[in-house]
């Protein structure tokens, strides 16, 4: 994998444009990334829900709870599918809205300088291996283009204590950082 420094997208993958986004503040360098999980329906996965969910064309009526978030405006910068699908929402060099309110190393606003990575998933079930593999490839190609994200990466639940769990107890961090170090 790798990353265009320019316009902040990455190769071999699926370009899916989220108009959740916009620019990051003048001069902010990405020095962190943050690792969520979703799946919809909650624990459902599989199809292009969540897709449609950061384009704004969540069907409202396909579910019960889409109705409750079909008009919320979230995205993320890249979704990694639990099949190893990597698709991408908004370029890196731009801010997407994943972190909400949170607060990193005494920051706050983390969408300001972060990159946001999402996992197809819950908070309690495990990931699969292929996950893991190319989440590892992809913070290496991250690392070569924004070398300010040196080792923070960190979950959603670490930035906003309390208010969100993800990616949960199902995500093995030691897992992760053996395939960040075997690739390295």
């Amino acid at each position: 994998m790798k990353t265009h420094p320019t316009t902040g997208l990455l190769d071999k993958c699926q370009q899916c444009p989220s108009a959740n986004k916009d620019n990051r503040p003048e001069n902010t360098a990405i020095d962190l990334i943050v690792i969520h999980s979703i799946s919809l329906p909650p624990g459902h996965y599989g199809g292009d829900h969540i897709e449609r969910f950061f384009q704004n064309r969540l069907d409202k009526d396909a579910h019960p709870y889409f109705n409750e978030i079909h008009q919320m405006q979230v995205s993320a910068h890249i979704l990694i599918k639990r099949t190893g699908e990597v698709v991408q929402f908004v370029p890196f060099n731009e801010r997407a809205w994943h972190a909400g309110q949170s607060m990193f190393e005494g920051r706050n606003v983390c969408n300001d300088f972060s990159i946001g990575i999402e996992l197809e998933g819950t908070d309690t079930d495990e990931f699969e291996d292929i996950q893991y593999e190319k989440l590892g490839q992809l913070i290496i190609a991250l690392r070569n283009t924004y070398p300010k994200i040196a080792d923070h990466i960190t979950g959603h639940s670490d930035i906003a204590p309390g208010r969100k769990k993800d990616p949960g107890s199902g995500f093995d961090w030691n897992t992760l950082d053996g395939i960040i170090n075997n690739h390295s």
